[in-house]
Parts: C-alpha cells; structure tokens; sequence
C-alpha cells in the first residue's frame, strides 16, 4: 500500500486496534498543520432548493480537531453554509485504498485564520479568489487571460492580501468514517459518533 503526505505507518497501520478517538485516527491521515494546504474533498451541503450539493475544495489544514476550507463569500456553498451550518466532506486517496468521510457543524474562521490560509496558498490560487466572478465566469478564455495578465501586471508581482470575499470555514466533526480497502481481504469502515459528553462511539462496518 502506497503511503501518502501526512500519513504516519506506524499510526495507521490497519492491522492496529481503532483508537477510541478518531482525530487521532484523521490526524495519522490527513497532512499536519506544518505541510501546508491538504487534498481536495468533496464538501456537500444541504441546497436552498432541499437538494444535496456537492463541490470539490481544498482542505486548507486539519488542526487537530477542525477541517478548515476556504472559499468565496459570494458562492452558492456560502449561502448554503449560512442558511444550514452543517456539511460533509469526503477524503479519498485511491493509491492507499483509504477514504475518509467528516459530518459535522461549520463556522467561520477567524480573520488570523483566514489570512494564514490565503498566505499559505499558491499565487495561481491567491490570484483565483481575486479575479475569479461570475463576470469573469462569462467571458471567452482569451478574455479571462487578459482578466489575469492585468491583474499581474498591475500588481506587478508584489505579495497579495486575501480579498474582501474571502471567506474561510471550519468543520466541527460529530460524525467520522473511515474506509480502508485491500486487495486480499474485505475492506471495512471505521464509525464513529461523538456523544454529549464529547466522547465517541465507534463501530466496525463493512467495506
């Protein structure tokens, strides 16, 4: 099995018992605060309409307890966050035959947060959350390059600050499920559901 960024073998070894605390379990997967930006997940979100939404972002880090994601304020995912603060993300590294699906409740980040993440981003996504708009969204590829090299010009390579719709967010797990796969055995799924008292049930599903 193929090992990835962030994952510690000696933690996550799948012949060990489940730890009774699955962050502890996620924290063997995901990367650590200290590497930066994560995978992609998929986020889904309950629509206005009553329809499941779903999207595919950037886990901008795992803190130990919180998944953290960003986006722009003027999204459809915003909106949705804002009338249900409750989502699901799904993690999958098909190399390690590992999956990780997270339910739980969403708040905003902290400006400090925020401008950690967007510091911590690529200059091609720095630029994106600036110039990337429904207005820009319309236009031709040739016109959405100019878009960018204006931009670049005009800013004449200097370090950018987050704009004003950056908007970031963190997820609360109250629900976690990990699956792991295998090539000579069933695969299974790990669950777990924090209780009231914070602590957690945890149950061995098939794969």
């Amino acid at each position: 099995m193929t090992v990835l960024p962030g994952q510690a073998t000696a933690v996550t070894d799948d012949t060990a018992a489940a730890p009774a605390d699955p962050l502890e379990l996620a924290a063997a997967w995901l990367p650590t605060a200290e590497e930066g930006p994560g995978p992609t997940m998929t986020l889904s979100t309950l629509g206005v309409d009553g329809y499941p939404s779903a999207r595919t972002v950037l886990l901008s880090r795992f803190d130990g307890e919180r998944l953290h994601f960003h986006t722009d304020s003027r999204s459809r995912k915003a909106a949705e966050l804002a009338a249900l603060p409750r989502a699901a993300v799904t993690v999958v590294w098909p190399e390690a035959a590992r999956q990780l699906v997270v339910v739980g409740d969403v708040v905003p980040v902290t400006d400090a947060e925020a401008r950690a993440a967007y510091a911590a981003r690529t200059r091609y996504l720095q630029v994106l959350a600036w110039v990337n708009d429904h207005a820009a969204a319309g236009d031709t590829a040739d016109r959405r390059r100019e878009l960018w090299a204006a931009f670049e010009h005009d800013r004449g390579g200097a370090d950018l600050e987050p704009p004003d719709t950056w908007a970031g967010f963190a997820l609360t797990p109250v629900r976690m499920l990990f699956w792991r796969g295998a090539t000579d055995a069933a695969s299974n799924r790990l669950f777990y559901e924090r209780r009231a008292d914070g602590s957690w049930s945890e149950e061995s599903w098939p794969g």
